[in-house]
């Protein structure tokens, strides 16, 4: 039995690292084509554009992931029917649930890689976007009018940024608080010093107030004052705000918290979160949905596999974003839209392995 588990463990795998390399390239082709001009207009070099590409590529190959599982099993399962070699194990005693466990050990490991993945893809998508920016507009040390948006519901607000020399002008700290527990701040001074060494920003001249209530309020003058929740240094305060999809798990986690004690609706960020973990494991699912429609379909060649693979795709892509749109909007709990398009295939994928003859 391991040298049959090896076999077809294999069998699925080198179809798999085909899938996973080559559909992120047609992916990338397609987009190229849809965005040429736009990289001609905009005058792009082609250095800018190859770097986008290879910063996005983490992403593409992401989304080809199930696909790549999907094409993997259906291939290798009709290759080994097609060919009597199912046959020829079940003759030797060995079920059709038997012959599918290397291939689900394979997907599971494969949803564990794709879990990790989704951390790299939130720093290079901001990669992939910075690659195609006009080199004056990263090179740029000074920002007029520079507006940050930070941790715990803080933004922060400067006259002029100063990156080379690691200071503001002007600032301004507000959060708008809830009541007495998590008041609203308002914070102000001439100007902010970034500190190396401890990696703050120091305040120097400046009011700070906490509105506790309608009628409550406490206000003092200071001369210097460290900033706790701002550990960002000039140059990455530089740079452009992070956008969801560009954050990490835990980074996400944060903006969530904050956005929440903010008053701000939180169902998007939130089934967002879900989703970086629901979507990894749907390789498993959809593998365990393939083998049994790739084994019923006896006498189908590879057109066949392929529109089977291509169909269940896309009925689960189409429902994933059918999910997506009912947790952002409320319709669902951010939890059940991430994992109910999993449960749903799941338990079709069962009733379609229960009815086999194995």
């Amino acid at each position: 039995m391991r040298l049959l588990d090896r076999y077809v463990a294999l069998q699925f795998l080198r179809i798999f690292l085909v899938c996973v390399l080559g559909v992120p390239l047609i992916f990338m082709l397609i987009d190229l084509a849809d965005n040429i001009n736009v990289f001609v207009d905009q005058d792009v070099t082609r250095l800018q554009v190859a770097l986008h590409y290879i910063f996005q590529f983490p992403y593409q190959s992401l989304l080809g992931f199930p696909i790549a599982a999907l094409l993997g099993s259906v291939f290798t399962v009709a290759a080994m029917t097609r060919h009597s070699e199912v046959t020829a194990m079940k003759a030797g005693g060995v079920s059709f649930y038997r012959l599918s466990v290397p291939i689900l050990i394979s997907a599971s490991l494969l949803s564990f890689v794709a879990l990790g993945l989704t951390e790299v893809v939130a720093v290079t998508n901001r990669k992939s976007i910075e690659a195609l920016e006009p080199e004056e507009a990263r090179s740029e040390t000074i920002r007029q009018f520079f507006v940050y948006r930070g941790d715990d519901g803080f933004v922060y607000k400067a006259r002029q940024l100063d990156t080379r020399a690691g200071q503001m002008e002007d600032v301004q700290i507000e959060r708008l608080g809830t009541g007495p527990d998590f008041p609203t701040m308002h914070v102000t001074a001439n100007t902010a010093r970034y500190d190396s060494i401890s990696s703050r920003w120091l305040l120097r001249d400046g009011w700070a107030r906490r509105f506790y209530g309608p009628d409550r309020e406490r206000a003092y003058e200071f001369r210097e004052m460290l900033i706790p929740h701002l550990d960002e240094s000039p140059e990455e305060l530089q740079a452009r705000p992070k956008e969801p999809d560009e954050m990490r798990y835990s980074e996400l986690g944060r903006l969530i918290e904050a956005t929440e004690r903010s008053g701000g609706n939180t169902n998007q960020l939130r089934t967002q979160r879900a989703f970086r973990v629901a979507f990894p494991f749907a390789c498993v699912v959809i593998v365990i949905f393939g083998m049994p429609l790739a084994h019923s379909n006896r006498r189908g060649g590879a057109p066949t596999s392929i529109g089977i693979a291509l169909g269940t795709t896309i009925l689960l892509l189409i429902f994933t974003r059918i999910t997506e749109a009912m947790g952002a909007g409320g319709a669902l709990s951010p939890a059940m839209a991430a994992w109910l398009p999993n449960a749903v295939f799941l338990a079709a994928a069962l009733l379609l392995f229960a009815r086999l003859r194995t």
